[in-house]
């Protein structure tokens, strides 16, 4: 496998991030300007929240029959991950997501520090879903969810906890327990396109 273009591989119907082993060795730290990087895919080396991973997979996990396609690349000179393919609402599907895991089974990852989740994305000017899940959530479809658009150059995006709406849930969000972030084509029939180069925690 070329290195320079790892693609999420496919494992028991899901689509499973191998990141390389550098990603490993370089632990998630606080930046100057108060952000925590979960997640980026900088030259040099990748970077990585303990206990983290990347996943990739569409609604034919549920039955559904849209098309995902995950890969390691470069868009407009930055490394990234790409999340490309046709979001449909047949067979009752509906979405393609990128999911980044940051919790174990015995804890859950603590964000209560932070006023929320920064991602620095690169889009084809359609809106797409940012998912969070916490330990509060059990059933498959609870999650707390804040939509964004993302215009067809990079670009950061804030989005506050208060952008969340809960899903299937009556607790509100508790970043201080936080287990994942995801970012979808969701429920809708269009093409996406749209690469993820970082995603932070900021203050």
């Amino acid at each position: 496998m070329n290195p320079s273009r790892r693609r999420l591989m496919a494992l028991a119907g899901l689509m499973v991030a191998t990141p390389p082993p550098e990603a490993l060795a370089q632990p998630a730290t606080p930046m100057a300007d108060g952000r925590l990087i979960l997640s980026s895919f900088a030259e040099g080396g990748d970077v990585l929240a303990p206990n983290a991973r990347w996943r990739g997979f569409s609604d034919r996990v549920m039955g559904g029959v849209s098309n995902g396609s995950f890969e390691r690349t470069v868009v407009a000179g930055k490394p990234c991950i790409r999340m490309t393919g046709r979001v449909t609402r047949d067979s009752g599907g509906g979405f393609i997501q990128m999911a980044l895991d940051l919790a174990t089974r015995s804890s859950d990852f603590n964000a209560s520090a932070f006023a929320g989740i920064e991602l620095l994305v690169h889009g084809n000017d359609e809106s797409y879903n940012c998912h969070v899940r916490t330990a509060d959530c059990g059933w498959y479809d609870q999650s707390y969810r804040a939509t964004f658009r993302a215009a067809p150059q990079w670009q950061t995006i804030r989005l506050p906890w208060s952008a969340f709406t809960p899903n299937d849930l009556d607790v509100p969000l508790d970043p201080s327990r936080l287990q994942r972030v995801a970012v979808l084509g969701w429920m809708r029939e269009f093409e996406a396109d749209l690469a993820l180069a970082e995603v932070a925690l900021y203050v």
